[in-house]
């Protein structure tokens, strides 16, 4: 047997759910075509708050999915991690009872927790009484709640836990895989699910002041544009299948569609500190992570936060890396929302099928300001070879994560 930790960490699999399709490639195909996910909330009433748009994922039957008994204990956003994470195993060939149980893990990344599953029980404690409320309301609503049921579910009971750094989640989750698979973890399923589009969890994101009161799905969420207002939020992510790389050729898997090559995350100085915002040093530590120059770097997927301070920010911090204009730029997630910690994990995947198809999707419906100075891909899908991508990523309170993923060797594709 390969001897594992240590080598490079490679994914093998992907599970998609987003407000533009439920399975990776109608995720990316809408993706490449830049059809629109965003429109006025449907799981709730939003009517009468000032923000109604939402990225809500379409036409999710968890019946069709999921065993019956699964649904009074889950969350619909614990139950759309648990289909990804089905679709991610079996997009890697691993068969139920495959890996060894205490080899294998899970790490995601929250925000919320189960935010639509605590509020009907809240009600139900106010408006009936302690006796309606449901016994599975002690672990529903928690942050760790997917990672615990997706083990459970394919019972891996290896290193697991939970990220929570709000929208940079999903790449610190998978930052954190990759350190546990080092350490001789046979394989790790990670990235993050994440949405709240329920009056509890709206009111708790319109107290941010980052979401955009416009009614408008073409003008609502426009990053890096004159007219950014704040963005649009959404529900969903991506589940990745992650592997030592000696291991998954040992045991046969499918394809290797890249290796996470480099990873760092920094933290923002305290606001009127006079320090600079620490989304540059995330750039640099992850790029001398994977042992790559910028130049090596050919996409950035921007964190794209719609709110002029945080574009300027993230354009000088490109900019000053790569220098102006040098680096094609995009932010698919115009299209979808922001899935908080679900965004970095779907720009991971979505980077990733980047590098397979050598195409670099588009930054919808924006109008790039030029004092940007950013080579923003907009209008259509960008073709060109993709090696190497960096994905960016900002939480609420000044987390930073950038992470580096690279193409395999020509013997790692699908064979």
């Amino acid at each position: 047997m390969a001897e594992r930790g240590g080598g490079p960490v490679v994914v093998t699999g992907i599970g998609v759910v987003a407000p533009t399709g439920l399975g990776t490639e109608e995720y990316w195909t809408a993706t490449r075509e830049g059809r629109d996910g965003i429109a006025e909330v449907s799981l709730f009433d939003a009517s009468g708050y000032p923000a109604r748009l939402a990225g809500e994922v379409p036409g999710f039957d968890a019946a069709e999915h999921l065993p019956g008994r699964l649904l009074p204990q889950t969350d619909r956003t614990t139950r759309l991690a648990l289909v990804a994470a089905d679709w991610a195993l079996a997009d890697a060939g691993v068969r139920p009872g495959g890996p060894a149980p205490f080899e294998a893990g899970v790490v995601t990344a929250s925000s919320a927790g189960g935010f639509d599953f605590g509020q009907r029980q809240l009600r139900n404690l106010w408006s009936k009484g302690p006796d309606h409320v449901s016994a599975y309301q002690s672990f529903a609503w928690f942050y760790a709640v997917n990672t615990g049921q997706i083990s459970i579910r394919n019972g891996m009971k290896g290193p697991s836990g939970v990220v929570v750094t709000e929208q940079a989640g999903g790449l610190d989750a998978i930052g954190q895989a990759r350190r546990r698979l080092r350490e001789r973890a046979g394989l790790m399923l990670s990235g993050a699910v994440d949405g709240s589009i329920c009056p509890w969890g709206w009111v708790a994101q319109l107290a941010g002041g980052r979401i955009s009161a416009r009614d408008d799905p073409a003008t609502a969420y426009l990053p890096f544009d004159p007219r950014a207002a704040g963005h649009v939020p959404g529900e969903g992510g991506a589940i990745l299948v992650l592997e030592d790389r000696e291991a998954a050729r040992e045991r046969g898997a499918r394809r290797v569609y890249g290796e996470v090559a480099g990873y760092a995350a920094t933290f923002d100085p305290a606001p009127g500190s006079g320090r600079e915002p620490a989304l540059r040093r995330a750039i640099e530590a992850a790029l001398r992570d994977a042992r790559t120059e910028p130049a090596e770097v050919d996409v950035v997927f921007a964190d794209a936060a719609a709110v002029p301070d945080l574009d300027r920010s993230e354009a000088a911090a490109i900019n000053d890396v790569f220098g102006p204009g040098a680096v094609p730029v995009t932010a698919p997630k115009t299209a979808t929302g922001r899935l908080m910690a679900g965004a970095g994990a779907l720009d991971a995947a979505a980077a990733l099928l980047c590098m397979r198809d050598g195409v670099v999707p588009p930054t919808t419906k924006v109008r790039p300001a030029p004092h940007h100075r950013l080579d923003l891909v907009t209008g259509r899908a960008r073709p060109m070879v993709v090696r190497t991508v960096l994905v960016l990523a900002r939480g609420a309170g000044g987390f930073n994560s950038a992470l580096v993923l690279r193409a395999g060797a020509a013997d790692d594709k699908e064979r």
